[in-house]
């Protein structure tokens, strides 16, 4: 007997305990990380519980439209619509090698009396892609408040910080300064983009509805006796009994793909935008200007006690990585999809799709967790401008010197030496920018000596960044979050 090269497990010798979740793969999507409503948005009795209901839909709107089905059968279904065997399904499935049957038995075991009429003139993907269709739409009504809460944060975090002086960055090299409260303002434009994206997406999932084998109606249309308008209104109350306001009016075996990719293209570009955000606070913890929450007793590294490692957004980082590259499952799926269908979709979307949300659920609650607590030390900031805004005011101080009366050309040959001695300093001998002193000390600068401190003054260099804050806030960002208004209170506790 294999023993799987295991070490004794305590009451099991050396084989894993068979029922022991520890001996068997977990994702840590769902171990580790995902929400519990996230988690079970895609778990495996939602998925059955709600084959189930859509067996009930179907029975009702046919009883409605004058097939013989009767209240009994009816309301034997409603009784059993969470009373799911497992079990047997498993049992069923590995005999019949077909899923949906499997379940259609199972059902039918815990209501005789309705057992004729469960499934009646459907196919597998009445109850697969609909399902699939409902938890597309709650997965994104998951996320929705979510993204809409670290917004919130964020523009919080914007509108404290609108005046901060900072400096900016081009090809990570210092540049003219921003603050700290605009720079925010571009990961929230991001991050807006992908709330209205995301509303769009919510809003055009329609329903695959009452379709038949390969998207006729065929049976139904022979159910009904070849009456068409029948067969419309059947479709139509199964669309509004699941909660749809419109069903696809045309498809295959399957509802198109191309829904597919639509929703993790919109889920893929918010992985973009997280990885974006998280990898600005991860350079920016290094030159500590900004951290991430460090709960009193985290451990930056088991190696060197004294390090604060971003680990809330490197983790961000990495699960953004994975977010982003599930765009090409649906990709290639609607790709290859043969005719009216093929059933190589399967396997591939139950972990693609899964995933996706999955994985967004959880960039987006350890992004509200950083949101929540980000520190700021000005301090820090205050002196990486004092290293750099000498060389960026050397502009201000010739027109400065020119509007005393001096020489625009020997001024900027003055500055140009000065400018090199003091970079020399930086550069090669370790020491602090010295420019201004080096200007102090020179009598060529004497008329400009008064309003050195003004020239210098960090909010000059920020042209319009506080009033762009002020404006995209209340223009944009703000009336994005009012449909979230009454879900805003939710505070992010990471357990890991």
């Amino acid at each position: 007997m294999a023993t799987f090269g295991m070490t004794s497990v305590s009451g099991c010798g050396t084989n894993p305990c068979p029922d022991d979740e520890f001996n068997k793969y977990r994702s840590p999507l769902v171990s580790r990380y995902a929400s519990k409503e996230m988690a079970y948005n895609f778990s495996e009795r939602k998925k059955f519980t709600t084959w189930r209901k859509l067996w009930l839909y179907l029975a009702k709107a046919e009883k409605m439209l004058g097939l013989p089905i009767t209240d009994e059968q009816i309301q034997e279904m409603v009784n059993h619509l969470d009373n799911i065997d497992f079990k047997m399904a498993a049992e069923e499935e590995k005999k019949l090698r077909h899923d949906v049957m499997a379940h259609v038995h199972t059902f039918a075991h815990r209501c005789p009396r309705a057992a004729s009429i469960i499934h009646l003139g459907a196919t597998s993907c009445y109850v697969g892609d609909n399902t699939d269709l409902i938890v597309l739409r709650d997965g994104i009504d998951i996320l929705l408040p979510k993204l809409a809460r670290v917004i919130s944060r964020l523009a919080n975090f914007a509108e404290q910080y609108a005046n901060l002086p900072t400096l900016g960055f081009t090809h990570y090299q210092p540049a003219q300064l921003t603050t700290v409260g605009k720079r925010c303002c571009l990961w929230l434009q991001d991050l807006c983009m992908d709330l209205q994206n995301l509303e769009h997406a919510r809003t055009k999932l329609r329903f695959r509805g009452v379709k038949g084998t390969t998207g006729t109606q065929a049976s139904f249309l022979q159910l009904f006796e070849g009456d068409h308008n029948k067969v419309e209104e059947l479709d139509r109350l199964v669309t509004e009994m699941a909660g749809f306001k419109s069903a696809y009016l045309v498809t295959g075996q399957t509802y198109s793909r191309k829904v597919d990719i639509d929703t993790l293209a919109v889920l893929s570009s918010l992985g973009a935008t997280v990885h974006k955000i998280c990898m600005d606070i991860r350079l920016l913890a290094n030159l500590k200007e900004i951290e991430e929450p460090f709960e009193k007793d985290q451990i930056g590294s088991s190696a060197m006690p004294y390090k604060r490692n971003p680990m809330r957004s490197e983790r961000c980082c990495s699960l953004a990585r994975h977010l982003m590259t599930l765009i090409m499952d649906p990709l290639q799926t609607a790709a290859v999809q043969w005719f009216e269908r093929t059933l190589d979709d399967s396997a591939n979307r139950r972990i693609c799709l899964a995933e996706a949300f999955l994985t967004a659920d959880i960039v987006l609650s350890t992004l509200q967790n950083i949101s929540e607590g980000l520190v700021v030390y000005p301090k820090v900031i205050e002196r990486h401008i004092r290293q750099e805004l000498p060389f960026m005011a050397t502009e201000n101080f010739i027109m400065a010197m020119v509007k005393a009366g001096g020489n625009r050309q020997d001024c900027h040959e003055k500055i140009r030496v000065l400018s090199q001695q003091a970079a020399a300093v930086v550069k090669q001998e370790g020491g602090d920018n010295d420019l201004i002193t080096r200007i102090r000390a020179d009598p060529y600068f004497s008329p400009i000596q008064e309003q050195l401190e003004n020239l210098l003054d960090p909010s000059s260099f920020t042209g319009r960044a506080p009033q762009q804050v002020v404006k995209f806030l209340k223009e944009e960002v703000y009336p994005l979050l009012t449909p979230y208004e009454n879900q805003m209170d939710i505070k992010i506790e990471l357990e890991l």
